[in-house]
């Protein structure tokens, strides 16, 4: 599988992406193909036990050393399969109602406990180009799916779940605020 995950502490991670070219190249298919594979074998226990991988819903090219915009995601919800490759996403409306997550965000990239609410916007669409159906895509997200979307977009800017936590009033719930 050859994938090893950058955790924080990495300068890189930091660091904003660069959009990626398309059509995509072959490499950059099957680097988002063994993103996706990463993901599944995660999420299977006897596999992730096995071989020491923490599960993950969502992996963004950064954490993996690439400074491209693209990532993906991979989780069931409500038995139904929720997965993208996506390439170049941009936010291009967003809900002024915001939401959190009760147990807080975690990271692959990201070791250390950060307690506190991560505030996301409610709703969000997000326009790219999806690598799995080889289509351009504009999803309409909200609640659960919306900060899966939006913790992964942070990333090709730079930016970690923590950073959106008040750390003078972590568990602070903003006006008009949903616990998820």
């Amino acid at each position: 599988m050859s994938i090893k995950i950058i955790n924080d502490s990495n300068p890189l991670m930091k660091k904003k992406s660069s959009p990626v070219s398309l059509p995509l190249s072959t490499e950059d298919q099957e680097t988002l193909d063994r993103m996706l594979d990463y993901l599944k074998k995660s999420q299977d226990d006897e596999y992730a036990e096995k071989h020491h991988l923490r599960a993950g819903i969502g992996l963004a090219a950064v954490q993996i050393g690439l400074l491209k915009r693209m990532f993906v995601i991979y989780y069931e919800k409500e038995e139904k399969i929720v997965q993208y490759q996506l390439v170049n996403p941009k936010i291009i409306e967003y809900s002024i109602k915001k939401c959190t997550l009760e147990n807080g965000e975690g990271c692959l990239s990201v070791e250390k406990e950060h307690p506190g609410y991560a505030h996301r916007h409610y709703k969000i669409k997000m326009s790219g180009y999806d690598a799995l159906t080889k289509k351009d895509v504009v999803i309409v997200a909200r609640g659960f799916d919306a900060i899966v979307l939006q913790h992964e977009y942070d990333h090709l800017d730079g930016l970690f779940f923590y950073d959106r936590i008040d750390v003078n009033h972590p568990y602070e719930l903003l006006d008009n605020e949903q616990l998820i």
